[in-house]
């Protein structure tokens, strides 16, 4: 089991794309969350779906990668992924910063 942790691209800001690698799942949430853990808005990857997920962000595309997971990526650069009822957003900077992360490999299920 993992730690959360963000690319290497995001600096010292605390507002990135976080990820954590579980055994039966990816974990997804956004560091800008301020309210109570306990409600932090999270969504989970089936690990089958993941490197669905990766190429697509990669491309900077958008797109729907199972049957609820989906990717919005506007022309500003800002980024949307959503699960159901959950959705996590993220400005051009942040998306920019996880997409070279995923470039360099490190969010790869090892």
């Amino acid at each position: 089991m993992s730690t959360w942790f963000k690319s290497t691209f995001s600096g010292g800001e605390k507002t990135c794309v976080e990820v954590a690698h579980r055994s039966d799942a990816v974990l997804i949430r956004d560091s800008k969350y301020t309210g109570r853990d306990a409600d932090q808005p999270i969504i989970t990857v089936p690990p089958v779906d993941w490197p669905a997920f990766l190429s697509l962000a990669a491309a900077g595309d958008s797109g729907i990668v199972n049957d609820e997971l989906s990717l919005t990526v506007y022309a500003s650069g800002n980024a949307v992924i959503a699960c159901g009822e959950t959705s996590l957003a993220y400005n051009a900077e942040e998306w920019e910063a996880f997409a070279k992360g995923i470039a360099a490999g490190e969010f790869d299920r090892l």
